[in-house]
């Protein structure tokens, strides 16, 4: 009985596990669109206290050893996301790649040996940035090309009559 068992309840839930769901319908595709744009607004909130702890834990390290302070933080300005960027295609970036690090084997002197290590220049971190207030507009509804499918399709128009005397012959 055990050794059927098993067996029976793969087969059975086989079909299950591969059924198709439902295309979601608008309401949950703004949903989902809202989701994730609180999700990556919680991200810079979260980059954004992360910063400001930091920031506080370097303030006495800063002060011991005669550095200036940091600059006072700013707050970002509530403007509309911008339209998303096409992603670079892997044979570009694996191209750009060599050329970066030419540059940096063309910045060394030539008369230094290669052991020698590169100059480092530290600059200042740069300040941490307020997100602001989640702020969401969805956005504007496209307007559809074509009616829906499910809708009857117009009557079509009706060609121009023929001349009485066409009809006669």
């Amino acid at each position: 009985m055990k050794q059927l068992l098993v067996p029976l309840l793969i087969v059975t839930s086989v079909p299950l596990a591969l059924a198709k769901l439902p295309a979601p319908d608008d309401a949950a595709k703004a949903k989902a669109a809202e989701a994730a744009a609180k999700a990556a607004w919680q991200a810079k909130v979260d980059a954004y206290q992360l910063c400001k702890s930091q920031d506080k834990v370097a303030a006495p390290i800063r002060k011991a050893h005669g550095l200036a302070p940091l600059p006072a933080p700013t707050v970002a300005k509530a403007a509309p996301a911008p339209a998303a960027a096409p992603a670079k295609p892997a044979a570009s970036v694996a191209a750009a790649k060599p050329a970066a690090s030419v540059a940096v084997a063309a910045a060394k002197p030539a008369s230094a040996p290669a052991s020698a290590p590169a100059a480092v220049v530290f600059t200042a971190p740069t300040p941490c940035v307020d997100p602001g207030p989640f702020v969401y507009t969805p956005p504007a509804p496209v307007a559809a090309a074509s009616a829906p499918a499910s809708s009857p399709a117009p009557a079509a128009a009706k060609p121009a009559s023929a001349p009485a005397s066409a009809k006669k012959a």
